[in-house]
Parts: C-alpha cells; sequence; structure tokens
C-alpha cells in the first residue's frame, strides 16, 4: 500500500456515543485517527480516551505473538510459542475437558471489550463454534441487564428515546449519567435545548462534573431512585397534570400504581433519598407543567438491587404525563432495542441443553469449570469480588486462555494468551447503543506481528479441531450480510455495500422519532406500570445502613480517563488520572480523623483496596466514591474497588451491583 488513504470506521468500545472515525493512512501506516464530522452524532469529535487510540495500537506492551505461561499462574511469565502450537494445546486440552467433564465445563467468558457484532459481545463473536462444542452459554449481565430487564417489563423493549430528540425537550433530567464523561456527544443535543429555553437537572449522588454544568443538582442518596420517580409523580397528581387520554388509551395497571404513588407523598420520599422536600415539590411541579420532558438515565442508575425497578418506575414517568406523545419527550436508556439484526448463534448445533454461567458470579460459578475463555474482558480488574476471583485462576485444574491485546490483571492467571487484533486491524459491523446509526469499521491497517481477529482465531480453532459445519468458517463479509438480512423495515435499503462505502447509515426510523406514541411494543400493546408493591424495591445498602459495621455506601463511578479497564496501562492516561482517590464528605472525614491526600483502606468482609481521600462535599455524608478502571496491578495494594464488590444479584435480570455495597475506611500506613 503506497500513498495516502482515508478510512471510515468504528469505535468498538462500551459508550453509548459508538463513534465513526476517519483514519489517515499514509505508506500502510495509520498516522491519524479523527471523529468524522459528517456523522450527525460523532460531529467530528473523539473522546479524551480515544484520542489516544492509535497510540494505544503501536505501545510497548502489545501482545503480538501466542504466549504459553511458564511460571506460577499470576506471575504474569511467558514464553512465545507458534500459532500452531497453541491451537494443538487448546485442541488436546479441550477434547479432554469434554470427554471428561462435559462441555458444559467449559466457559466462554465474553465481555464489553468491544462491542462489535462480528468481533465482540454483541453478535457472533465464536458463539457457534462454543454451541458446536456444547459449551455453557455466558450470561453478559455486568453492564445493563437489570434497567434491561425493568424497562421490557414496562415497555416491552429497553428501547426508547432517539438521544438526537433531546435538543427538542424543555426540561431534561439526566438521572444517575455523568453525560460529560461517559457519552459526551450528548451534550450537544442538550445545549441546543437550552439555546431554547430547556431546564436541565442532574440527580446524581455525586456532584460530577455534568451536574456542574447542569441548573440544577439533587444529590439522591444511591439506590432511592424509584422513590423520588414516585415522589415527583405525587406531585404531578397533585397538579391534576396526568395526561387522563394517555393513561387510559396507551397504560394498564394505573388503578394500583396510582394508589402507589400516592402512598409516597413527598416528604416520606424526602426522608428515603435525603433530598429536601421542598426542592422534590419544586422539580415535580416544573415536571407537571413542562413539556416535553426528557429523561437520559444510563447503567449507573441500574446497577444496585433494586436497579430493575428503579428503571420500570422512571420508565412509568412519561406514561403518567404522556410526554411519549411529544418528539423530545420520553426516556432514554439504551437504543439497541432498535436494532433488529438476524443474530443465529446456531442453537441447533449444540448437542444438548446447557447451562446458562453468570458474568458476575464468576468467583463462585468457576468451581464447575475446567476451560475458561476469556476475550473482550478483564474480570480480575471488572468483575465482582476480585479476591475469590483470583483464588480460582490460580487453579491447576483450571485451562484458561486468554485472547487479549495488552498484559493485564486476567492475562498473568493464564496458561495461553492469543495476540487479538485491535479495531482498525479487523472488519466489525456496530450499532451504537445512544443513537440510531449502524456503521461499518473498515480495516485501516495489517495487524501488527501474528495478531489475528476473534472471528479468524475460532474459523483456525474449528479447522484445527476437524470440526465440518459449514457456518463454523462463514467470512466476516458473510457474517454481515447475515446479520443484515433480517428483513426488518429498520434495515430496509440498508446493504453492506451500502455501509462499506458510506461508512454509517441510520436506520430506518423517522427524525423526530415518538416511538410509543400509538402504543406499545408489549402483548395488550400497553405500557404496563409496576404492580403494587413492585415500584421501590430498596437496595441491598439503603436496606442495611447502621445495620453493619460499614456505615458507608461506596459507589464506583466511571473516570474521565479510562474505559472500564480499557486504557488502564496507557501511560499518559494514568497521569492523567493520577493516584487512587476516594471521594469522603467533610463530616464523615472528620468523624474519622481523615485529611486529603491520607492514604486509606476501604474494606468490607469482601476484600479491601487502598486510595487517597479527598475530603470533598461532592459526596453527601454517608457516600464514598472511588472510580473504576484502574488495572490492579497498577494500584497500591493491588486491588482495586472491586475487592469489595460482592457477589449478590439485581432484582431483575441477575444485574451487577457495583453502587450498592457498604464499607468502612480506616487509615493505613502502608503503600
Amino acid at each position: 500500500m503506497s500513498g495516502e488513504l482515508k478510512v471510515l470506521g468504528a469505535c468498538p468500545l462500551d459508550c453509548p456515543d459508538t463513534c465513526s472515525w476517519v483514519v489517515t493512512v499514509r505508506d500502510g501506516e495509520a498516522v491519524t485517527m479523527r471523529g468524522n464530522p459528517d456523522h450527525p452524532y460523532t460531529r467530528g469529535a473523539l473522546c479524551v480516551k480515544v484520542n489516544r487510540y492509535l497510540e494505544q495500537t503501536r505501545a510497548a506492551d502489545r501482545i503480538l505473538h501466542p504466549m504459553r505461561r511458564v511460571g506460577p499462574k499470576g506471575a504474569g511469565r511467558f514464553e512465545r510459542i507458534t500459532w500452531d502450537e497453541a491451537l494443538d494445546e487448546i485442541a488436546g486440552r479441550l477434547r479432554a475437558i469434554v470427554d471428561e467433564h462435559g462441555g458444559e465445563a467449559i466457559w466462554p467468558y465474553v465481555g464489553t471489550g468491544t462491542l462489535g457484532y462480528l468481533q465482540g459481545c454483541e453478535g457472533l463473536a465464536g458463539r457457534r463454534f462454543w454451541n458446536a462444542l456444547g459449551a455453557s452459554k455466558h450470561w453478559l449481565n455486568i453492564c445493563s441487564a437489570a434497567g434491561t430487564a425493568g424497562l421490557t417489563r414496562a415497555n416491552g423493549t429497553a428501547g426508547g428515546m432517539d438521544p438526537e430528540d433531546f435538543a427538542l425537550s424543555r426540561l431534561i433530567l439526566l438521572w444517575g449519567t455523568n453525560t460529560l464523561t461517559s457519552g459526551h456527544h450528548l451534550w450537544k443535543f442538550i445545549q441546543d435545548a437550552r439555546a431554547d429555553g430547556a431546564y436541565v437537572v442532574a440527580i446524581d449522588p455525586i456532584r460530577t462534573r455534568t451536574a456542574d454544568q447542569a441548573d440544577e443538582h439533587l444529590a439522591i442518596r444511591p439506590g432511592t431512585d424509584a422513590a423520588l420517580a414516585l415522589g415527583l409523580l405525587n406531585v404531578v397528581l397533585e397538579e391534576g397534570a396526568q395526561d387522563d387520554a394517555f393513561l387510559a388509551e396507551h397504560t394498564q395497571g394505573w388503578d394500583d400504581f396510582r394508589e402507589e404513588i400516592l402512598s409516597h407523598p413527598v416528604e416520606r420520599v424526602a426522608e428515603i433519598t435525603g433530598i429536601p422536600a421542598e426542592r422534590i415539590r419544586a422539580l415535580g411541579t416544573r415536571l407537571a407543567r413542562t413539556r416535553p420532558t426528557a429523561i437520559r438515565a444510563t447503567m449507573g442508575i441500574q446497577r444496585h438491587e433494586g436497579g430493575g425497578a428503579a428503571l420500570r418506575t422512571i420508565a412509568a414517568i412519561p406514561g403518567v404525563t404522556g410526554d411519549w406523545r411529544h418528539p423530545g419527550g420520553g426516556v432514554a436508556y439504551s437504543t439497541s432495542g432498535h436494532v433488529h439484526f438476524a443474530i443465529d448463534a446456531r442453537d441447533d448445533l449444540l448437542p444438548g441443553p446447557v447451562r446458562t454461567r453468570v458474568m458476575t458470579r464468576l468467583a463462585s460459578e468457576l468451581d464447575t469449570v475446567r476451560c475458561l475463555w476469556v476475550y473482550g474482558a478483564n474480570p480480575v480488574g471488572s468483575t465482582s469480588d476480585t479476591t475469590r476471583i483470583r483464588r480460582q485462576l490460580a487453579r491447576e485444574d483450571l485451562f484458561t486462555v486468554v485472547m487479549e491485546h495488552f498484559p493485564t490483571d486476567t492475562v498473568d492467571y493464564a496458561d495461553l494468551v492469543l495476540p487479538a487484533t485491535m479495531q482498525t486491524e479487523h472488519m466489525d459491523l456496530h450499532a451504537g447503543y445512544g443513537h440510531l446509526y449502524l456503521l461499518w469499521n473498515e480495516p485501516a491497517v495489517e495487524p501488527p506481528g501474528e495478531c489475528l481477529s476473534t472471528t479468524e482465531t475460532f474459523r483456525r480453532l474449528a479447522a484445527h479441531m476437524g470440526m465440518t459445519e459449514p457456518s463454523l468458517f462463514a467470512s466476516d463479509l458473510e457474517l454481515a450480510e447475515e446479520l443484515l438480512s433480517s428483513g426488518h423495515p429498520s434495515l430496509e435499503g440498508i446493504t453492506l455495500d451500502r455501509l462499506r462505502k458510506e461508512g454509517w447509515v441510520r436506520m430506518n426510523y423517522p427524525k423526530p422519532f415518538t416511538p410509543f406514541a400509538e402504543g406499545f411494543p408489549t402483548p395488550s400493546g400497553r405500557l404496563r406500570f409496576p404492580p403494587a408493591g413492585q415500584a421501590y424495591v430498596p437496595s441491598y445498602a439503603t436496606r442495611n445502613a447502621g445495620r453493619t459495621p460499614y456505615p458507608l455506601t461506596l459507589v464506583t463511578p466511571a473516570p474521565h480517563t479510562f474505559l472500564n479497564t480499557t486504557f488502564g496501562n496507557n501511560p499518559e492516561l494514568r497521569r492523567r488520572a493520577k493516584d487512587p482517590v476516594v471521594l469522603v464528605n467533610p463530616a464523615d472525614a472528620a468523624a474519622r480523623g481523615l485529611e486529603s491526600g491520607r492514604r486509606v483502606r476501604v474494606h468490607n468482609d469482601a476484600g479491601a483496596f487502598v486510595a487517597d481521600v479527598e475530603v470533598s462535599d461532592r459526596v453527601a455524608p454517608g457516600v464514598v466514591a472511588s472510580p473504576k478502571g484502574r488495572w490492579p496491578k497498577f494500584s497500591p495494594g493491588g486491588a482495586n474497588p472491586n475487592a469489595v464488590v460482592e457477589e449478590r444479584d439485581a432484582d431483575m435480570g441477575r444485574g451487577a451491583v457495583y453502587h450498592d455495597n457498604l464499607v468502612e475506611i480506616s487509615p493505613c500506613d502502608g503503600p
């Protein structure tokens, strides 16, 4: 390849914005990357993290060749081997495990390292191969499962508003979401709305950078969001502002839900949420009188024991106010529910029924696993109860294979490490969960070293194991054609040739988009209000505060510098992130004799991590916050906040509980 090319691609990372990017390639080398200025949502901008993506692809610690462990598990010592040697060993070990323990003893553990429909967790990556082998299924519940379940019970889908329609809103509630850090492209549409007089409220336990820019911040007690929703609706009823026609035509269960609302007067809700009654009443009055109102609620809001109920109850708000009638009204959580690809994992290849293993139960479910195959994931850095996970990964009878770009903490425990391509080096098909565009990622450069894509790795492994099922060997282009062949009206006219030429295409949804103005995709065609007594489910921390020796509720927000644990090894982003901190309210700091800069141990019965105190009124009394995303090996004490996150399930979808843990903070003298 010679000369200069502009290659269109898409960001693969776990962010709602799924940016369109343009890579400039000169003489076969990617020299620049920028946000695509022609894309209506990206608008030419990438985030502070992805601006370093090309640098990351060339990092000195990039894994370029297959490797075999030569030291004890956890030591991270490996020797280089060939692909044939790696595939020989894998084939032999997998056959032996299936013969002795059955296919269910194999756990393909895929995470959100890429959201691609070819190479990542959203679609086909490896699933046909694992089905042919009879491996356990994998429940990817780590991110959004509780909220998705709650919204689906309400609306029949987790899909909702087109985020671009926030430009039409007159009241915007940013509920449990730090837009300027996690999905900053939405802010442009919020600014458009503000220019027309919209009022913006941030509802968050932390006064985030987004809360700083909002017109108002309500510092809610973690896990009490559903109670606040009921309190706001109580004011709507007081004002007589419910949309009786919409309620009659498009909802079910209103009489019982109305009683639930009436049982949550503002004064009671103030006691539950920690928000002053007069501020709840003021916002409720504003909600009653302002159409359209848009609610942005993302994944952080549902990572607690009552997360499903919280989203289901928040989803009820536009059902009561009738905001679904209006462009710019409703709830935006994830647009994934509007994506209708034809995903065929070929479950017919399974030899029989198999168990489903739950991602956030890795520590306990590994008891019956003999092969753990990790891709797109770094569970030692990202998953609950990491102390027990490390103990499990150290087992000699557990054969662990990790497909990775860099030597993560999880890689340190691998028996075999396989070098994986990054986004500029392979094909993929994407659909954002924060907009309504499909994007094609064309490879810009050849893979370095011996890196292989996920799809190619499984094609080669299937061949090495003597499998003959044709669907296991479908090319990336064939897989993409399959995905686009569902026949759903939203995909009409969107061909692979068109996507490859244009880079991105909006699905066939109108602008503006009012998805439920005429009904809901439920069996009755109506929004289903929560049954009596199920609207507000207290979180574990809310329910048990003051009953345990751990009086502080820990939340672990996304930082500005890392995306989950992606970029956790980038030297410049690590420098910007500085040392890990835990935000502590002045009252809680004074009670423990703590000052800013003091190194402390944050602990509970599950484990502990070390951080430096930052005394700050950005968190309320009783709440502490420490950002997620650091690699444990780069953290003082060798642990990050997941060491104190318990293996518990949310009320719906077996969702994760990263913001629902009780801890104590004690001074420490160690490094």
